[in-house]
Formats: C-alpha cells, sequence, structure tokens
C-alpha cells in the first residue's frame, strides 16, 4: 500500500486486546485509503471468520490491484478483460470473454506471455490440446521469468467445471502490472527513440532539401550563362538548331526544374510542419537557400528565357528578309538580263551571214545564264528550307525564271535555224521560190521537235508527203550518207536531197503519174488510197492539210492532187 507510516503498534501482541489494537489500527489505514469496509471489525478477524476476511482480502485486491487498470476508457474488469482481448486477438486458438472458462486451457496465458515476451514461450510449437502442460509452463514462465507468483494450481484452471471468476482475475491482473512496467519502460524507450528518428527524418530532410536546392540553383544560372555565351553564325540552319535546342530544353529540362522546384517546395512545408507538430524550433536554411532565393533566381531564369526566345526569332525572321533580298536581287538581275538579250535577238538584222554572226554572238551568253540560273535556284533551296514563301522584293519564281531561259533558247535555236535556211534557199538557184517555200514547210512541219534536223522516220514521212517513196532499204541508205556528209538531215542536206530528187526523177509530169497509180486512174485520191498505198501517218496528215478538196461520189473526201501538183510547180 506504499510506504505511509501506521504509527505505533504492538509488534508481539500476547493478549486479545493488543491484537484488536492492532487490526483495528490496520482497519483505519484501509478506510484512510478509501476502501469501504461493511459488517467487518477487529473481531471478525481476530475469531478467524473465514467468509468475512475473505470478502475483505477481494475487496483490498479490487481496490489496490485491480482498481487503477484502465483500457480504453474502461476500468477494474472490464478494462482487464479489454486489455486480455487486445493482447491474445492475434492468436486464433484464443477466444477470451471472462475471467473464467476462457482460461481453462493455458493458452490464453501462453499466449500473453509470448505477446510480450516471444523470447520465453514457442507458441507456435505448443500441442494445443495438452491443456495441463500449457497451463503449467505459463506458471512456471510467469514466476521464474516475470516475478509473478503462482497464485493458482493447474487444477484449479483445467479440472473445474467454471474455475473461480476472482482467484483468475487476481492472477491475471499480476500479469497486467507485470507487463504494464515493462511497457513503461518500452513507452520511455520508444519515446526517445521516435525522437530520435524525428530529429533524424528532419536532418535529413533538411539537407536533402538544402542538396537540391544547390543542385537547382546552379542549373539555372549555369543555363543563363551558356544562352549569355551563344552566338549566332547567320545561318538559317544556325537559327534553327538554336530554336530546336531551345524547345528541346522547354520540353526537358524546364519541366524537370518545374518538379523540382516543386518538390523542394513541398519537402520545405513538410519540414516545418513537423517541426511545427512537434513543438520545434523553425527551420531557418541556410544563406541563399530559402525559398524566397529560389522563387528569385526562378523569375531570373523566366527573364532570361523569354530574351532568349526573342532573340531566336528576331534572328530567324532577320534571316528570312535577308534571303528574300537576296533571292529578289539575283531574279530580278536574270530577268533583265534575259530582256537584254531577247532585245538583242530582236534588233538583229542585215546581210543573213551578218546576222548568224550576230545570232551566235547573243548565244555565248547563255551558259552565263544557265549557271546564274544555278545560283538562283540554290538560293531559293535556302528559301525553302528557311520557309520563305511570301517574297515582296521580286515577282519571279524560279519556275518563271526557267521558262522564260528556255523560250529565250528556243528562240536563239529558231532564229539560228531560220537563218540557215533563208542561206541555204538562197544558194538554190536551180529551184523555184515556190518550191522551197514549200519545200521549207515541209521541213518545218516534221521536224517536231524544232531541232532543225529529221530523223530518218520524220524524212521518210516528209518525202512521201511530196509524193516520194522508197523501200526501207533505199531510205536506209540515202538516210545514212546523208548523216555521213552532214552530220545530220538538217535542212541544207533535205534540201540538197530534194534537189537531186527532182533533178534526177521527179517532174510535176512523173508526180502526177504517181498519184494517179495511187488514186487508181481517179482524178482524186482518198485517205484510204493514201493508207493504201503504204504512206506514213504523218505524211498522209500532211497531205491531207496540203491538197485541196474536191467533189466526188464516192462519199468519201477526196484530195485534187492535180490542183495541188500545179500550185506546187506552178
Amino acid at each position: 500500500m506504499g510506504d505511509t507510516s501506521l504509527g505505533r503498534y504492538n509488534k508481539n501482541p500476547r493478549m486479545r486486546v493488543q491484537k484488536a489494537e492492532n487490526v483495528t489500527k490496520a482497519l483505519d489505514f484501509i478506510q484512510s485509503r478509501g476502501v469501504r469496509l461493511t459488517n467487518i471489525g477487529p473481531e471478525d478477524i481476530i475469531d478467524g471468520n473465514l467468509k468475512l476476511i475473505l470478502g475483505m482480502i477481494w475487496t483490498l485486491i479490487l481496490r489496490f490491484t485491480i482498481a487503477d487498470i484502465s483500457e480504453e476508457g474502461l476500468s477494474a474488469k472490464e478494462g482487464l478483460l479489454l486489455w486480455c482481448q487486445r493482447k491474445t486477438q492475434p492468436y486464433k486458438e484464443v477466444n477470451v470473454q471472462d475471467f473464467s472458462t476462457s482460461w481453462s486451457d493455458g493458452l490464453a496465458l501462453c499466449a500473453l506471455i509470448h505477446c510480450h515476451r516471444p523470447d520465453l514461450i514457442d507458441y507456435d510449437k505448443l500441442d494445443k490440446s495438452d491443456r495441463y502442460r500449457n497451463t503449467q509452463l505459463a506458471f512456471d514462465v510467469a514466476a521464474e521469468h516475470l516475478g509473478i507468483p503462482q497464485l493458482l494450481e493447474v487444477a484449479d484452471l483445467c479440472d473445474s467445471a467454471r474455475p473461480d471468476e476472482r482467484s483468475v482475475m487476481t492472477y491475471i491482473a499480476s500479469f497486467f502490472h507485470a507487463f504494464s512496467s515493462m511497457d513503461q519502460a518500452e513507452t520511455v524507450s520508444r519515446r526517445v527513440e521516435k525522437f530520435a528518428e524525428l530529429m533524424q527524418s528532419v536532418w535529413l530532410s533538411k539537407n536533402d532539401y538544402e542538396r537540391r536546392v544547390r543542385a537547382l540553383l546552379s542549373s539555372v544560372l549555369e543555363i543563363q550563362a551558356l544562352w549569355s555565351a551563344i552566338k549566332f553564325t547567320g545561318t538559317y540552319s544556325d537559327a534553327k538548331e538554336h530554336a530546336a535546342n531551345f524547345q528541346k530544353y522547354k520540353q526537358t529540362t524546364k519541366r524537370n526544374w518545374v518538379t523540382e522546384k516543386q518538390d523542394v517546395t513541398t519537402l520545405f512545408g513538410n519540414v516545418q510542419t513537423k517541426l511545427r507538430t512537434y513543438g520545434l524550433r523553425e527551420y531557418v536554411p541556410p544563406l541563399g537557400l530559402a525559398l524566397a532565393d529560389l522563387d528569385a533566381a526562378w523569375n531570373a531564369l523566366l527573364e532570361s528565357e523569354a530574351r532568349r526566345f526573342r532573340a531566336i526569332n528576331a534572328q530567324i525572321r532577320e534571316i528570312k528578309e535577308d534571303l528574300r533580298k537576296k533571292f529578289a536581287n539575283v531574279a530580278n538581275d536574270f530577268e533583265r538580263r534575259l530582256r537584254v538579250i531577247s532585245s538583242e535577238l530582236a534588233a538583229i538584222e542585215g546581210p543573213l551571214e551578218e546576222q548568224q554572226d550576230q545570232v551566235k554572238q547573243v548565244r555565248t551568253s547563255i551558259p552565263e545564264m544557265t549557271d546564274m540560273l544555278r545560283v538562283v535556284e540554290a538560293i531559293d533551296e535556302e528559301c525553302q528550307a528557311a520557309n520563305v514563301e511570301e517574297n515582296d522584293y521580286t515577282v519571279f519564281t524560279v519556275q518563271d525564271l526557267a521558262f522564260e531561259l528556255e523560250l529565250v533558247v528556243q528562240s536563239i535555236s529558231k532564229k539560228i535555224a531560220f537563218i540557215d535556211n533563208q542561206i541555204v534557199s538562197r544558194n538554190m538557184t536551180n529551184l523555184t521560190p515556190a518550191q522551197l517555200e514549200q519545200f521549207e514547210s515541209t521541213f518545218r512541219y516534221f521536224d517536231k521537235d524544232e531541232s532543225n534536223t529529221l530523223e530518218q522516220s520524220e524524212m521518210t514521212a516528209a518525202l512521201a508527203s511530196l509524193g516520194i517513196v522508197y523501200s526501207d532499204e533505199d531510205m536506209d541508205i540515202i538516210y545514212d550518207q546523208l548523216v555521213q556528209d552532214y552530220g545530220a538531215v538538217v535542212f541544207e542536206a533535205f534540201i540538197n536531197l530534194l534537189v537531186d530528187i527532182m533533178e534526177d526523177q521527179t517532174s510535176p509530169a512523173q508526180l502526177r503519174e504517181s498519184f494517179r497509180g495511187i488514186a487508181a486512174d481517179k482524178p482524186f485520191v482518198t485517205e484510204l488510197d493514201l493508207r493504201v498505198a503504204h504512206l506514213p501517218q504523218n505524211a498522209i496528215d500532211y497531205l491531207r492539210e496540203a491538197m485541196p478538196l474536191i467533189e466526188n461520189g464516192e462519199g468519201e473526201p477526196g484530195f485534187d492532187y492535180e490542183a495541188w501538183i500545179d500550185d506546187v510547180f506552178a
């Protein structure tokens, strides 16, 4: 009952009155501690009234052993029962519902001990059916290792149909007090351990915060220094590379930094919250590592990003504008020089030989113009690579200039061919002007590619249109000879061939005879007659256009070859 003194009492009472005084002093002391005693006096104890004495002892047990037990708001019996239930709940063979039969197999006692001191009993190896051995094991372990006296016998629990509730409760209360003192020691240790863990976690969080903030600030300053040191080379590819790198930075590095900034801000808040929760001093980061310092550096980064973005866009706009001007200058100059060449070509006059020399002189400028067009095309490719679409400095495109150059080249070729043909025609004194005109128009008609030369098939058709037909073998010989003599069937070769043919075999009478044979003695010839005679299609097309139509009764258009021959040989 504590260290309170009972005062003077008889240590060796011999007489009844001395015993009564000692008992009275003890009862008064018990009542002074708030224990209410009913229907018991000194005489009852001196006389050995067992029932009253046991009742008083139970009252003392309740008051000083069980009454101070508390578990989740419940006290005494209910609190002790709840404590037992909570401690044995993990053990499936144990079901504590009271302080009587629930303890009759010894497993509940073993479970209580194992719950607090698993080193004393190997619960899993117990023979759950051996109630006597389990109960005795619990009694022995409790007495030897926990200092709990064995208040009961094994038979009190195992052989009784309903073990005495008060006896069991008293014994179990000894376990509660024994383990409570152990729990208190553990609580003290846990309290220190928990605080140490708290301070260690705070220390780790603070170190982590400071390390990550330093790294983030260093990275932010490093990227700004890099941007400040970068110089543009003035090319579009360089500017686009800078733009691509900046975009990649925004999509990767910057997003990682945003996440990191949010994480360290949260980490700082968590540290402060944890410190405030336990009433500890607020954390003050080292100089330069506060959230305000991080925000200031972040704002500087945003301003640097804006400057970097504007600089890249300005560089791209400047390069595009320079490309527009560059293309316009060469394109406009190219077109101007083409107009000069066209003007020179149109102004050619004088004797044919002089005109021939002038045209050839003009033609010498074509290679230079071709090279200049390649320059224009190269600059246009630069513009396309830079996505330069509209150009307010010129109306010309590469396609326009290439088309105009091709026209000039064709005009020069045609002019040269025309002059050469005129010279040839002028020298053909044995042909009439009408024949020359007819032969020249025939040559031009069948010179489909305007190369001023005839391929073998074109020459065959041209001759056939004039009524001159050879076998394939003869035509091969004639064509090969002309190519050997002139290098190709040019107008001069064609005219000379016709002169030879006209002198040797072709006369108006012979030509009429030829057409009369094709027409089967009719005064006109039809397209079917020409096809039956195996004339090439080109020759047939030409004759249909050259010969006048004539009325006939056959229902198919007829062509007046007599009138055409008269007109050609007039």
